[in-house]
Formats: structure tokens, sequence, C-alpha cells
């Protein structure tokens, strides 16, 4: 099981989210998740398509 960060916002812990995919290595799955960001992460300042693969997101519009 993934331990739940202190600044991640998320209820369900942190699973599939850029931070962990980036420190697991796996850059493809990353690519396939930042083709058309839409939010950021307010935490690290990485950009998603999708709020849910960030820790704390915001809107970028």
């Amino acid at each position: 099981m993934i331990e739940k960060r202190k600044d991640c916002k998320h209820e369900h812990g942190h699973p599939g989210h850029l931070c962990m995919l980036a420190a697991a290595n796996q850059i493809e799955e990353i690519k396939h998740l930042v083709q058309n960001p839409k939010f950021v992460c307010f935490n690290c300042g990485r950009v998603a398509d999708k709020e849910g693969n960030l820790c704390n997101p915001m809107p970028l519009k």
C-alpha cells in the first residue's frame, strides 16, 4: 500500500500521481498523462490532463 503524503490533497492516497510515476522512472506513462494539460500541481508545478494525477491540482485556465 502506498502511504498518503502530507501534502497530497487526495483522500485515497498517492498512486498514479505524476510525482510517484517520476520517482519510479515511468516516463512513457507520464507522456500519456500530459498530452493536453489542464491542471497544474500547486505543490510541485507538474502539469497533467486530469486533476487525479496530481497531489494538489489547480486548473490552468
